[in-house]
């Protein structure tokens, strides 16, 4: 049995349309009690841009032609084609992109504009802190003897396979060429790429650390950062504990905290 429809999401779909399109979505979110997630799904099954789109057009079919102001008349004087004054913030609201900009492009910057810079430099942290941990599961060597072959260049012929009865050709490989990668070959590029990429990290931590020492920061973003950097140091071999107890950590640690940064599309799912 189907689940009944929520309320919310009328709700919710009539407070954008009225508003023009102009309302945020995550002023909706916040007067209807709902995550800002949930709103962005609704938004995209109902298709409210299209349904506004539709009513502008409506709209605009009804109005009056309007006669010009009279010959002579300098109302206008200053204003090139009715273009607002100079440094007026109306070309920066949600009209200006959804006027010119696809509608995931308009989400997207409606999203950051709720973000503060330290929420954005957490998330470049988390990124670049995901992607460490990922290299070290493509590029463990589990043995020294370890050896990958890899197909890098493949010639081919077409060679004609007809019948009495069919004309047909077949694509047949007459040469291949292969790479191979030994395990301290693949060891020491990934050392060189860890280097670089643990270098970034340790400069985005240090930029977020000292934005929470302007007092831009909570406390609770404060503790994560320093649990964070605990993790890191694991992950730099700086603590003395085995490799296994550092893999179990290292996936741990992950594993709490991509679910921080995705647990507001989780709860839209339970929502929807």
């Amino acid at each position: 049995m189907a689940r009944a429809r929520s309320p919310n999401r009328e709700k919710a779909e009539t407070m954008y349309l009225e508003s023009g399109g102009n309302m945020l979505l995550k002023h909706i979110a916040e007067q209807l009690g709902v995550s800002d997630s949930q709103i962005r799904k609704w938004k995209n099954q109902d298709q409210w841009e299209s349904k506004l789109n539709s009513n502008v057009t409506n709209e605009n079919s009804n109005v009056t032609k309007r006669v010009g102001a009279p010959e002579g008349n300098k109302n206008a004087v200053g204003n090139r084609g009715g273009a607002a004054p100079k440094r007026n913030s109306n070309a920066v609201s949600h009209g200006f992109f959804r006027k010119y900009f696809p509608d995931d492009v308009a989400e997207i910057i409606e999203e950051i504009e709720t973000k503060s810079p330290l929420d954005m430099l957490w998330e470049n942290i988390m990124i670049q802190y995901t992607t460490i941990i990922r290299a070290q599961r493509i590029m463990f060597v589990e043995d020294k003897e370890e050896m990958i072959k890899e197909i890098k260049k493949r010639k081919y012929e077409i060679v004609d396979t007809s019948t009495k009865e069919k004309a047909s050709f077949e694509q047949v490989v007459t040469e291949e060429e292969y790479e191979f990668q030994f395990s301290w070959d693949r060891h020491a590029t990934f050392l060189n790429a860890q280097s670089r990429a643990m270098a970034t990290l340790q400069s985005l931590i240090k930029r977020y650390e000292d934005m929470l020492n302007s007092h831009l920061g909570t406390e609770e973003q404060r503790l994560r950062i320093e649990k964070l950097k605990v993790e890191v140091k694991e992950l730099n071999g700086e603590n003395d504990t085995d490799a296994h107890t550092q893999n179990s950590g290292y996936e741990s640690a992950l594993n709490a905290q991509v679910s921080e940064i995705f647990a507001d599309e989780v709860e839209a799912d339970e929502e929807a």
